[in-house]
């Protein structure tokens, strides 16, 4: 019983005059003052805290990742200014490419144009001079053949007035009028 008694008497120290349960230890106003104070301590050593050892670690990393991206940025920009230039200096020199394999194309084709020129113009020559030639052995076959002809058709002729009428015509008669008939 003891024990009970015991117990119910250390209840009894935390129980209120009513008999219900004990405040909250923070809300007693007995403990009030030293609450605040301790309150106080601590509010000012957490300041310090994290004013002297935090605040300036967090400042010096946002520091530092400030001056990466800045410098990051920079050298992006660098990068981007280098490619710009060179891109410009690589159409300067694909236009100056350009325009030298026009001007090699134009003066390659102006020279194949001349030598074609001079191959066609050597090429007619020679050809002029075997027409030429080729001309004068036609009339040189033609004459000849003309001479021939003439012979042949008095051949002919005297043969022909011949067998009609049986009768051998006189060469000069028959030369005169083979001449009227080549004339005219």
């Amino acid at each position: 019983m003891a024990s009970q008694h015991g117990q119910s008497s250390g209840n009894s120290a935390h129980t209120t005059a009513d008999g219900g349960k004990p405040p909250f230890p923070p809300f007693e106003s007995h403990t009030f003052a030293s609450q605040l104070v301790w309150l106080a301590i601590s509010f000012v050593a957490l300041y310090l805290i994290v004013s002297r050892l935090a605040l300036p670690r967090v400042g010096g990393i946002l520091a530092n990742r400030q001056k990466t991206i800045a410098d990051d940025l920079a050298a992006a920009q660098k990068l981007r200014d280098e490619s710009d230039s060179a891109l410009k200096a690589y159409e300067a020199e694909l236009a100056s490419a350009r325009a030298k394999a026009q001007a090699i194309g134009a003066e390659t084709r102006d020279k194949l144009a001349a030598q074609s020129e001079q191959e066609r113009k050597t090429l007619e020559d020679r050809l002029a001079v075997k027409l030429a030639e080729a001309e004068k052995t036609i009339a040189g076959t033609r004459a000849s053949a003309m001479s021939n002809v003439r012979d042949i058709a008095s051949d002919a002729a005297a043969a022909i007035v011949h067998q009609l009428t049986g009768v051998q015509p006189d060469a000069k008669a028959v030369a005169a009028a083979i001449d009227t008939t080549l004339r005219g």
